[in-house]
């Protein structure tokens, strides 16, 4: 699917920016890290962005620890996920993936967990924090479609309003307050309890999974960042891997970053006019 051409003008020093960028990275070919700022334009809220409300996500410790959490974590995710699978890339995704399939670019390391970049056409996505539309077993290590989980849990508790109006989040969670009543889906093969294939706030990156994203930016003659805070520490290890190796680093979104200090070139803007622009004058 094509990119679409911008139609307004961009401020003078975001374009003034957008000039620099493009003479430091023609010729060479970057690697691309994304975080939720990339998928607000799709209606998925940013965590941390301009304006986003304060959320508290739940983290791996409680999910595992308490059965009340597990169902409310289960409960607000199913409702969640209905809207969130609805969502459509957005031309910032088209971008990327036009820049890869020129060859500007070498991939995508995602930190967003909603598989809009494959969706849009990039072929070499990293998703480092997992996808929603996977679920793990986590005794057995079984592999589940959600799609057939979010059936079963829809045969389990019909009294559940899955058609009323949600509120959610970058991971695909809803607040929930009736849950006594929830029933959690288990393992169909060993009867552990199952969990969303992301991974949640205090658990680590796979390893695999982070060798595969340092490959990309080992492989890469620049790095640039879009749309994410790095406040997650799995972006800091490889903005510091791409600084330590000496590549150009370029970071956009609107609002600082905790790498702000260590760019070569920072983008104050949004994700979508800027991939947008460096799209249509690199790929």
């Amino acid at each position: 699917m094509p990119v679409t051409t911008l139609t307004t003008e961009l401020p003078p020093e975001l374009a003034r920016g957008i000039d620099q960028t493009v003479e430091l990275l023609s010729g060479r070919r970057f690697a691309v890290l994304t975080g939720a700022g990339v998928s607000t334009d799709s209606g998925i809220p940013d965590y941390r962005g301009e304006g986003a409300p304060k959320r508290t996500p739940m983290t791996f410790q409680q999910f595992l620890a308490d059965d009340r959490f597990r169902k409310r974590y289960w409960a607000g995710s199913h409702l969640g996920y209905r809207r969130f699978a609805a969502a459509q890339p957005n031309d910032g995704h088209r971008a990327l993936a036009a820049l890869e399939s020129s060859g500007a670019a070498n991939g995508v390391i995602t930190q967003n967990v909603d598989g809009l970049h494959k969706q849009a056409g990039s072929r070499k996505v990293v998703d480092l924090h997992g996808a929603m539309d996977r679920v793990l077993c986590l005794v057995c290590g079984q592999i589940f479609a959600r799609e057939a989980i979010t059936s079963r849990i829809d045969a389990a508790n019909p009294w559940l309003d899955t058609e009323g109006a949600v509120e959610i989040a970058p991971d695909g969670d809803a607040v929930v307050t009736d849950i006594d009543a929830f029933v959690v889906p288990d393992c169909t093969v060993c009867g552990g309890r199952l969990k969303p294939d992301v991974v949640f706030f205090g658990e680590f990156v796979p390893a695999e999974k982070y060798r595969e994203a340092s490959a990309l930016v080992r492989s890469a003659e620049a790095l640039v960042i879009a749309g994410s805070s790095l406040v997650v520490n799995s972006g800091i290890r490889l903005l510091e891997e791409a600084r330590r190796r000496r590549l150009p680093i370029v970071i956009v979104n609107r609002g600082a970053t905790k790498g702000d200090g260590r760019a070569t070139i920072k983008l104050d803007g949004g994700t979508t006019e800027t991939l947008v622009e460096l799209a249509e004058r690199l790929a």
